[in-house]
Order: structure tokens, then C-alpha cells, then sequence
């Protein structure tokens, strides 16, 4: 038996599908039963209700806090000592101020672009010229710092712009 493209099995199975479908639609929208016309009331008499009373206090009362902390964290006076000098060792504090590099080039065209961006920020900054026996450096600082936390604060900054690495050192 020579194998046709057409599936005829399906097909047929498509056909009786679809008569059944069709059968079945026509006895179930098919009633005998005719249509009664609705009785139109002479007068149609509407009685204004009195519209429901909407209650405002929907929600519960606010429940009264059982805590005690909250009155007293608002109440209470935080007293922070004053540091004097006893209490700042020379530990602590470093005799040399601090600079923050943000890079080393080996030609100056590059130095001052970095210099650029810095003073983009808002920072000013400084090349400083130093020669070893690798060459001869242009390094980029800003500076100096009294302490070590200014010179973290202007590097954040820097940072968050993009410019880094940049290394805090103490100043020479």
C-alpha cells in the first residue's frame, strides 16, 4: 500500500470530532420550550432607603505600648566626655602628616592628566618629581594631611569617581 503525505486516519478522526461537537451544540441550545415576555408593571414605585450608616472607626483602637524603653531611650541624655590632652597619647597621634598618592608615571603627560581628574573633584593636587635608579617619577599627591582620616575621606571620594588606586603614606 503506497504511503499517501495525506494522514487520512487523522483526518477522520478530525471530522467525526467535529460532528460530534456540532451535534452536541445543537441539542443543547436547542429548546422547544418558547420564551415567556417578561410583564411590563404598570408603575414601578421606588422607596428611597436610607443609605447604610458607614462606621468611621473601622479599626480598632491603638493599643496602649507595654514597653518602657521607648519612653525612656526619648528621655534619656547622652553625655560624651571631653578628651583632653592626658587622654591623647603620643602613640596615637603620629608626628608626621600624611599624603595621599594617587599614582606614579613615568612621563609627565600622564601625571598631569591624573592631576586633571583630581582637580575635576574638586581636590588639589601637586606633582612631585623623584628620581631613583629605575628612572625618573612623577608621582601624584594631595596633601598634607594632619590626620589619617581626612586623607581616607578624600580617597573615598576619588573612589567613588573612579580614580584609584590611591595609597595613603606619611609625608616626606
Amino acid at each position: 500500500m503506497p504511503t499517501t503525505g495525506f494522514p487520512t486516519k487523522w483526518a477522520a478522526f478530525a471530522v467525526i470530532l467535529v460532528c460530534g461537537l456540532i451535534t452536541s451544540l445543537f441539542f443543547l441550545s436547542g429548546t422547544d420550550v418558547p420564551e415567556k415576555e417578561p410583564a411590563i408593571p404598570a408603575a414601578i414605585v421606588i422607596k428611597p432607603q436610607q443609605p447604610a450608616k458607614v462606621n468611621t472607626n473601622a479599626l480598632p483602637p491603638k493599643p496602649e505600648e507595654k514597653w518602657r524603653y521607648i519612653q525612656e531611650l526619648e528621655n534619656k541624655k547622652v553625655i560624651v566626655p571631653k578628651l583632653t590632652q592626658k587622654h591623647v597619647s603620643a602613640k596615637e597621634k603620629p608626628a608626621k602628616p600624611y599624603l595621599l598618592q594617587c599614582g606614579a608615571y613615568h612621563s609627565q603627560t600622564q601625571a598631569d592628566e591624573r592631576k586633571a581628574m583630581i582637580a575635576f573633584q574638586g581636590l588639589n593636587s601637586q606633582i612631585k618629581v623623584s628620581t631613583n635608579n629605575k628612572g625618573t617619577w612623577y608621582r601624584v599627591v594631595l596633601g598634607p594631611y594632619k590626620d589619617k582620616r581626612l586623607a581616607m575621606n578624600d580617597q573615598n571620594k576619588l573612589q567613588q569617581h573612579g580614580i584609584s588606586p590611591c595609597a595613603i603614606w606619611f609625608w616626606e
